[in-house]
């Protein structure tokens, strides 16, 4: 199926390729979550009991919603801009008998949100960063969550922007129409407070910051 959206087009293949899905489910084998998606994983499993089922943005090859079906999740389901993922998703399923707990989903989240189911849980681990429409993206994500909204995304530090700002230019000089984003905190968590949802937790990392939203 092919994806469905505006920004099915904007490059995403080329940036997050099945080279890079290999190597992210190699480095899972080997060391498990990184060091965000472990913060994410124990904010769910802290403030859930067994039984919820997750919605996953941008999981990729699925290591997050994976360790919380081991940890009491229920079902899963991950929405993907990008194809390139898929197959290699699939050998991790595979892997872990979790198959028939898993349905996925091509697609821009923002432009089939009227078409997806709502989950007690909702995540969006170094995606926020990736879509140029913030208060699209998070008050989507956060109209569908009935219990909990999980993000990581980039702290705002002037190094992190200048960065931003480098990789941009190289890409733009090949000429790719994929761009990185820095958006502010409070735009974010405001998206997300518009839907009724309230801020429980904030862990600011070196790079990358986690955030806990919950219904209120």
């Amino acid at each position: 199926m092919p994806c469905e959206g505006p920004c099915c087009h904007g490059g995403f293949e080329r940036v997050f390729s099945e080279k890079t899905a290999r190597g992210d489910a190699r480095d899972y084998r080997r060391r498990g979550l990184e060091h965000d998606a472990l913060v994410m994983r124990d904010e769910v499993a802290m403030r859930l009991g067994p039984g919820y089922d997750v919605l996953e943005i941008g999981g990729g090859v699925g290591a997050l919603y994976i360790e919380l079906l081991k940890r009491g999740g229920s079902r899963a389901a991950n929405i993907e801009l990008t194809s390139s993922y898929e197959a290699v998703a699939g050998e991790l399923l595979a892997e872990t008998g979790l198959a028939d707990r898993v349905s996925r989903r091509l697609g821009d989240f923002v432009a089939i949100a009227g078409t997806t189911p709502s989950a007690d849980v909702v995540l969006m681990q170094r995606v926020v960063c990736c879509y140029p429409d913030v208060d699209a993206l998070v008050g989507a994500a956060a109209s569908h969550t009935r219990r909990l909204l999980v993000m990581s995304f980039p702290v705002e530090r002037w190094w992190i922007r200048l960065g931003a700002l480098f990789g941009n230019t190289l890409l733009a000089l090949r000429r790719d129409t994929f761009r990185a984003y820095v958006h502010p905190l409070g735009r974010i968590i405001g998206a997300a407070e518009r839907q009724g949802l309230r801020l429980v937790a904030r862990e600011p990392g070196l790079l990358w910051q986690v955030v806990t939203l919950e219904r209120a």
